[in-house]
């Protein structure tokens, strides 16, 4: 169903404003409310238990996803819960925390509403809630997290915390954690009230432990910092693989020449490209890259690495899901001539769900929206009037190090001319299971960090340490949460002044009633001249960073001159260097699809928005943007056959349609057979413009850098992959690099060989008649982590928890 402009102006009046009119007037206990509308969503639901709290989300959440664009102002409240400042209507029941001042009541959905007399009283029921409804995930990350603060080599924290083992931390770790309210203290009364906001939080967690007789440890001061570092480990970390991707270099170099080797490798990682889309104009140049070797850097030599795990063979490595979005309208293109946010960050799904919803007021905090467990403030959410949100930005902020040997061990290094013994970290225990023995996890250090292997470069062996730029100050990020819960913020502008506290690697999103924002934050660190910025560093001192960049050099952005900011975890603006480990900021991105979809009208209102990113979030990227530069070089040569042909035309028809990868009938397959075809097809095509240049095994080999495609844990794809901007990229160029090593009727035959390759496929599989080949819809259903919950939902490209916001008034600015 397509909106006109005529019905989404009358909406905007009457579905929008009256509800905000009448809410604002029903109580006068309930805190200002500035929204003309504030919706979330937080799939499977806010319980962690049987109970209908646990899952009733997920049908909101579901129940859009068939919907395509077809959003009105009529139903958009379908699919989104109240997001209000304050209960509205009657609580379903009221806890008893036995603290005086302090009260919590449940609405429908099992959201927790605190409101307190003190700021203590607040984060004490911050506390309270969170160990209530989060206690098992909380108990279950405690010991990893800490790993995640250490920066253990060999281990994934993440994925230790799923394996279910025990890690039992050493008192060196306890006194590292412990360390950084050092940080806060240096921060003056600031940091101060942060540190008595995490002891009344944690009275609040050992409140509801004590209350229930649980026998597990009391929750501690040291627990909140690992929290922090656990979650910055997973989301808001970004470089430190340069030493598997400069082993990649090596082997271009001995299979293509320095030369060509280095030309093609540059090309590969796309460090710069000024083709990629962009969420904010301007120029921000970050991080140096250089067409040749640049003095600063080491090539470890390719196959060399040996990777220090001191448990053992490695957990199985997490990769984030990398699918946050958002959607930002601003007045100028609004109906309502007020800003439009619909945005959110994806967490993956978990049961219970990993983000916990606290709306908390009083001692001068009034913000509702989601926080992590064992963090007691609201990280993502809003306040009076305004709403904030992130996506990892994959702003590189790890490098590692090449330490020159001496002294004729494994143990010392040369530094600033001087050969020094490493240190040594006793980080605990890891306690074995099903029979293993436990392991003590204790690892080497250089002034630049934990040792995370050996390896050589030049054919002399070297060892390898990991320094990231927030290690040991993961706590300070908190600072920028604590001004975001008490309303400091009045501006854009303040805004980006509280978000350049967060040392982590996110981009964040704002907005309020008159301006839309955007600011790429991190702890970024300034390199010294001659280092490229996806190599290796040399650690003998004279190359290490030179301080942090300030505000000044962060992307940010208000009130785009488009009138929109669309982000999708891709590069902030131009001239912002693509870490080492992040190698899709291409030409093509998903972001793109964003923008198309918002393309439907000239001013919106919310559910067109929603409706944008709704068609966005089941579209296949691979049809919309990357088929057309195929489709034009096969149209250069005949097709082998009949068959082949009409799967061409099968795949055209579906991007006509969209390409959609909705299963509307449930049926377990995908609706469109263009789905079928691209799914067959697009690895084989993939390969076929790529293997000519680069041999198999080298193609292979970037295949484990960067995925041909992303299909994440058989759930769908979220098209973050950057053979994407590739094949696209080789097949519309002035000359062809690639795909027939150059040679445009060699390119074409083996694009036409490929397709021919699929259609054998799937004819073998599914018979001869193209029309009725169909892709399986049910690998991508989404499935709840770690298994416990049976219920699945259909595959969307979507954030976990979403909020559609629209703020009509604001504070006397």
């Amino acid at each position: 169903m397509k909106l006109r402009p005529s019905l989404i102006a009358a909406a905007a009046v009457c579905a929008l404003l009256v509800p905000t009119l009448v809410s604002a007037s029903s109580s006068a206990k309930k805190p200002k409310d500035y929204a003309a509308i504030a919706l979330n969503v937080l799939p499977p639901g806010e319980g962690a238990d049987s109970g209908p709290n646990s899952t009733d989300q997920l049908a909101l959440y579901d129940a859009l996803t068939p919907l395509w664009n077809a959003v009105s102002p009529s139903n958009v409240r379908h699919f989104f819960k109240a997001e209000t400042l304050g209960l509205e209507g009657k609580a379903q029941r009221v806890e008893n925390t036995g603290r005086k001042g302090l009260t919590i009541k449940r609405d429908k959905w099992g959201v927790a509403h605190i409101t307190g007399k003190t700021r203590a009283d607040v984060l004490f029921g911050s506390g309270y809630v969170t160990a209530e409804d989060r206690n098992l995930l909380m108990q279950l990350v405690r010991g990893p997290s800490r790993i995640a603060a250490l920066d253990v080599p060999g281990l994934d924290a993440f994925s230790l915390a799923l394996s279910g083992r025990i890690f039992l931390p050493s008192r060196q770790a306890e006194d590292f954690l412990a360390a950084q309210y050092q940080v806060l203290e240096s921060k003056g009364a600031k940091g101060r009230r942060m540190i008595a906001d995490v002891d009344a939080f944690v009275a609040g967690v050992n409140a509801y432990i004590q209350k229930t007789g649980l026998q597990i440890p009391t929750w501690t001061r040291n627990d909140f910092v690992a929290s922090a570092a656990l979650i910055g480990g997973i989301f808001g970390v970004a470089g430190g693989d340069e030493v598997r991707r400069s082993e990649y270099l090596s082997a271009l170099d001995t299979k293509l020449g320095a030369e060509h080797g280095r030309r093609v490798w540059d090309d590969l990682r796309q460090v710069k490209d000024a083709s990629s889309p962009v969420s904010v104009p301007g120029t921000f140049p970050y991080g140096d890259a250089s067409g040749s070797a640049m003095p600063g850097n080491a090539v470890v030599d390719d196959g060399s690495f040996e990777p220090y795990q001191p448990a053992g063979a490695k957990l199985a490595g997490h990769r984030s899901l990398s699918m946050s979005n958002a959607l930002l309208v601003g007045a100028k293109k609004s109906v309502s001539k007020h800003p439009i946010f619909v945005a959110g960050p994806q967490v993956g799904y978990f049961w219970p769900e990993f983000f916990v919803e606290l709306d908390m007021h009083g001692g001068g905090i009034d913000t509702r929206g989601a926080s992590f467990p064992g963090i007691g403030y609201v990280v993502i959410g809003r306040g009076k009037d305004y709403a904030w949100s992130a996506m990892s930005s994959h702003s590189d902020i790890v490098d590692t190090f090449i330490e020159t040997l001496c002294g004729g061990d494994d143990l010392h290094y040369l530094y600033k001319g001087e050969c020094r013994a490493m240190g040594t970290f006793d980080a605990g225990v890891l306690k074995g299971r099903n029979g293993s023995p436990d392991q003590h996890l204790i690892f080497n250090t250089t002034v630049h960090g934990p040792v995370h292997g050996y390896a050589t470069v030049g054919g002399k062996r070297v060892a390898v340490a990991r320094q990231r730029s927030t290690y040991g100050r993961e706590s300070a990020s908190a600072l920028a949460f604590a001004d975001l819960n008490t309303n400091k913020v009045t501006s854009a502008k303040s805004f980006f002044a509280a978000m350049n506290q967060e040392e982590f690697s996110f981009n964040w999103v704002y907005a309020d009633n008159r301006d839309i924002a955007y600011f790429s934050a991190a702890r970024l660190p300034k390199r010294a001249p001659g280092v490229d910025i996806g190599l290796p560093t040399i650690g003998t001192g004279e190359f290490d960073w030179q301080g942090f960049e300030p505000l000044a050099s962060h992307a940010r952005g208000i009130n785009p001159p488009s009138g929109y900011i669309v982000a999708w975890n891709n590069r902030p603006a131009k001239g912002y260097s693509a870490p080492d480990d992040q190698w899709s900021w291409g030409r093509v991105q998903r972001v793109q699809l964003l923008g198309e979809a918002l393309k439907r009208f000239k001013k919106h209102n919310v559910a067109s928005v929603v409706g944008a990113m709704n068609q966005a979030a089941t579209q296949d990227l691979r049809a919309v943007i990357v088929w057309p530069a195929i489709k034009a070089m096969l149209a250069k040569g005949p097709a082998p056959n009949a068959r082949d042909a009409q799967m061409v035309a099968i795949v055209d028809a579906w991007r006509n349609r969209g390409g959609s990868r909705l299963d509307g009938d449930l049926d377990g397959k995908i609706d469109d057979p263009g789905a079928a075809v691209m799914d067959a097809a697009w690895p084989k095509i993939a390969d076929a413009v790529m293997t000519p240049a680069l041999g198999q095994s080298l193609a292979d080999r970037l295949a484990q850098l960067i995925p041909r495609d992303d299909n994440a844990n058989d759930q769908g794809s979220a098209y973050d992959s950057g053979w994407y901007g590739y094949v696209q990229k080789d097949l519309t160029g002035s000359a062809l690099t690639y795909c027939g090593q150059g040679d445009e009727h060699a390119c074409v035959v083996s694009l036409w060989l490929a397709i021919d390759d699929a259609g054998d496929q799937l004819q073998a599989a599914q018979g001869p008649n193209p029309a009725a080949w169909r892709a399986d819809a049910t690998g991508e259903r989404i499935r709840f982590a770690p298994g416990l919950l049976g219920k699945t939902m259909r595959w969307t490209n979507r954030p976990t928890f979403q909020q559609v916001i629209s703020f009509s008034r604001h504070r006397p600015r």
